[in-house]
């Protein structure tokens, strides 16, 4: 949908367009982060050019010393005549770099001074000191190239956000009866056995809204108070969890009914996950975001984790499967004012839970892919 704040993909990514940005420099002071943040056709071809480039750079310094010091004078006349002097020129010349005859040769020789692979043809004697220095600056800068380029590389390969393909959220929220209080549910879930630490998970509702003084805000930001079965906004995920909101008096869904839960076309529920990656101690971030059109009310999620052969197994195949639950037809504001419409639910009795004389250990396996 066009009008979602987040776009329904895996790493949630914001819908919005930075146009008429007029303080460009202020991404060249941190060229890393631009770096990292680039497309990865762009950063290979800045990998690319940054060592052509330099190779080039000092390549024509080469050339440039040899030509001051009349190497190439000294070795078109050895071409010419081979029979004189040694080592590729006249008796008693001493070159600055041997064996550079042309541009070409000094490019080729400034490519084996960056990248430290040696031939032998060429070599730096200790005729020219100012050969010595541009040697020892391009092996620097060599190494600060290579640093940065590499590190961007890692840096892209490795982010946070290539872990969060695995953090998946239920494809719909659905909203039903939790102890008697009407409670927003959605249900997330992680696909690797690896963990997710001090895991968070926290909810807000981005609406248009207007303040009494007549001032429209396009996107407000309201938090939303959010339960789950660990309590607080930690949670252990082992296995799927059904997160949920209870809708009371300070809920932004107070007066939401289903009758007029699809006409709220600007109502967008955000849901943020974050922790840190277990391998790698990189903090990871998962978003998703219903619309009014993906709230479904009156149903719940199915059960997917059930005991089998002393261990608990995950159904990922029943993920975001939900069923039909007797719900109240009503806002919350109104169920609260009136608890007698309690009584014409019909609603089933609690489960309960026999207790068994052995312990499990569990262990969770996972079957089929999530739908």
């Amino acid at each position: 949908s066009s009008n979602k704040y987040l776009q329904k993909s895996a790493n949630g990514a914001c819908n919005v367009a930075h146009k008429n940005i007029r303080e460009q420099g202020r991404f060249l002071q941190d060229v890393f982060t631009t770096l990292v943040d680039l497309k990865w056709p762009h950063t290979l071809l800045i990998f690319t050019m940054s060592f052509l480039c330099s190779w080039l750079l000092f390549g024509m310094v080469w050339w440039l010393i040899a030509f001051a010091h009349g190497d190439l004078d000294h070795s078109t006349r050895l071409q010419r005549d081979p029979g004189e002097g040694t080592a590729g020129a006249p008796a008693g010349f001493v070159p600055c770099v041997t064996s550079i005859h042309s541009f070409t040769s000094a490019f080729l020789f400034s490519i084996e001074v960056q990248v430290t692979i040696g031939f032998g043809g060429r070599m730096v004697t200790e005729e020219c000191p100012a050969a010595i220095l541009v040697l020892i600056v391009q092996n620097i800068v060599g190494l600060v190239i290579n640093a940065i380029m590499l590190g961007c590389i890692f840096m892209k390969t490795s982010q946070a956000h290539r872990r969060a393909e695995t953090l998946i959220f239920s494809k719909h929220a659905v909203i039903a009866l939790r102890e008697g209080k009407l409670c927003f549910m959605l249900r997330v879930g992680d696909l690797r056995k690896s963990m997710i630490i001090s895991a968070t998970i926290r909810m807000q509702v981005v609406k248009k809204t207007a303040s009494l003084e007549g001032e429209v805000v396009p996107l407000n930001q309201i938090d939303i108070q959010m339960e789950n079965p660990v309590g607080g906004n930690s949670i252990f995920l082992v296995s799927p969890l059904i997160i949920y909101h209870v809708i009371d008096k300070n809920s932004p869904l107070y007066d939401i009914s289903p009758v007029n839960l699809h006409h709220h076309e600007d109502l967008e529920i955000i849901v943020i996950l974050e922790g840190v990656v277990e391998t790698t101690g990189i903090t990871t971030q998962a978003r998703t975001s219903y619309l009014a059109d993906e709230i479904l009310w009156g149903q719940r999620f199915v059960p997917i984790v059930a005991e089998e052969d002393g261990q608990y197994s995950v159904d990922y195949s029943k993920f975001g499967n939900t069923v039909k639950v007797p719900t109240p037809s009503c806002t919350a504001r109104q169920l609260e004012e009136d608890r007698s419409i309690m009584d014409t639910m019909p609603l089933s009795p609690k489960g309960t839970i026999k207790k068994r004389s052995v312990r499990l250990k569990p262990k969770f396996t996972i079957s089929d892919e999530p739908s």
